[in-house]
């Protein structure tokens, strides 16, 4: 009689918990996936599916000359579950990977569901010390008190923490297309985007009404930074009236049909369902007041009379220090049976989040095989992103996936090679000739 296979126990039904659990399922690995949602929810969920996504509904780019773009390559190649069901359940982005997130959770909850090797535990996990291992926390930001608290007397140290933002999501019909048009940037034609022109009187009395709202925010975490990539539209403005439109809002490669000149400054909504009925405002994630919110988005010419079916909102999110605590392999130093994936490990984004946890099943698997697990090459972007939050630094600050992660490739190997363009192609030939090596080897 063979030996019953080892349980695996992973905490959390987020994007790296639900990546993690079936690609160990895979595996032949028995595994127990707690997730206290719905029975006890977060102040950003809504329903009980694994994989629920609470803040945008994009992946980010799919294009081949960018380092998101490598990344899904990576782990398409590597049979990533989460980019198998956002493809199912993609809507129009232009070159981004947007899902239907009420299609897209759904799906990886189905798939978790019907995989025989997989148990669902619905029920809170609040103790480290009662949890069997091995064990993969993967509970996110989003970490409940008690879990947080426990976290905190393993590692002995304190967590870091930031603040994340939601964007506001319109109805599409109540658009006013007499003044928005579709496009994507530096394109001809109707495109993936709606976007709404501003006049530069416009664009600053909107910056004043911004700046003006109430806002809503926890006295006691006032000192937390924010999320780069998901900063919430107030913070942006304090860098200076500029900032905006020479973000989010800017109007480059977008010429208003109906007058064929750039206007000075334009909001893209980004569609946020299948049917097109719903779209969300690119980078305006916020902390204004739910009554504030749709008075002053609604002075954006096109959204005047604007239905919002969500408004935006913010909380706090939680993160472990991972180059103090966590060993190469996103193991806990103090504890070789007790990984961490996901977001909490110090990754931002969905995708990056997602790959952390692909990680973790190739390394936990490795182990309880009794197999030396590999890490991936540090010149292929699943490398470079490991690399980013488990190298010793003094700084440490959460990170997407981007090309200074990257090794330079400065020297005698580019001898020839000129200009951003041409560098940044050879970094990815080379990240996915790593790949292919690591996956061929049989160590992966």
């Amino acid at each position: 009689m063979s030996p019953q296979p080892q349980t695996i126990h992973i905490v959390g039904a987020g994007l790296a918990g639900s990546e993690c659990t079936y690609q160990l399922a895979l595996k032949e690995f028995q595994v127990k996936l707690y997730e206290m949602r719905p029975q006890q929810m977060t102040p950003a969920h809504k329903t009980g599916h694994s994989a629920e996504l609470v803040c945008s509904n994009s992946f980010g780019s799919e294009t081949d000359y960018s380092a998101p773009g490598q990344l899904k390559w990576e782990a398409q190649k590597l049979g990533s579950l989460i980019l198998k069901c956002a493809k199912k359940a993609q809507v129009p982005a232009g070159m981004a990977l947007g899902v239907d997130r009420e299609l897209f959770a759904p799906e990886v909850h189905k798939a978790l569901q019907d995989h025989p090797n997989i148990e669902f535990q619905n029920q809170v996990i609040s103790d480290l010390e009662s949890l069997p291992r091995p064990a993969v926390i993967a509970t996110g930001p989003l970490t409940p008190k008690e879990l947080s608290q426990s976290l905190q007397r393993h590692f002995d140290s304190e967590f870091l923490y930031f603040f994340d933002a939601i964007a506001p999501i319109v109805d599409t019909e109540s658009i006013n297309f007499d003044i928005a048009w579709k496009a994507n940037r530096f394109e001809e034609g109707e495109g993936d985007y709606i976007n709404c022109p501003l006049s530069k009187d416009q664009y600053y009395t909107f910056i004043e009404a911004v700046k003006g709202a109430r806002k809503i925010e926890e006295k006691s975490f006032e000192e937390i930074p924010y999320f780069e990539g998901c900063m919430p539209i107030e913070a942006i403005i304090e860098r200076g009236d500029e900032t905006l439109r020479f973000g989010p809002f800017s109007p480059k490669g977008l010429p208003d049909p109906k007058t064929g000149r750039r206007p000075y400054a334009v909001l893209q909504l980004r569609q946020d369902n299948l049917q097109g009925t719903a779209y969300n405002l690119v980078g305006c994630q916020t902390k204004m007041a739910y009554g504030d919110q749709s008075k002053i988005f609604r002075r954006i010419p096109g959204l005047e009379q604007a239905d919002f079916l969500k408004l935006g909102s913010i909380h706090r999110n939680l993160y472990v220090h991972s180059p103090k605590t966590l060993s190469p392999f996103l193991s806990s130093r103090r504890d070789p049976n007790l990984f961490f994936a996901g977001q909490i490990t110090g990754v931002e984004g969905y995708f990056e989040s997602t790959c952390m946890g692909l990680l973790v099943a190739k390394f936990l698997g490795q182990k309880l095989k009794g197999q030396s697990p590999s890490l991936p090459p540090r010149g292929s972007a699943l490398g470079s992103l490991l690399n980013a939050i488990t190298e010793e630094k003094d700084h440490f600050q959460p990170t997407n996936i981007n090309f200074s992660l990257f090794p330079s490739v400065e020297g005698k190997e580019f001898r020839g090679r000129r200009g951003k363009e041409s560098r940044r192609k050879y970094q990815l030939d080379l990240a996915q000739k790593s790949l292919l090596s690591w996956q061929e080897s049989g160590t992966q």
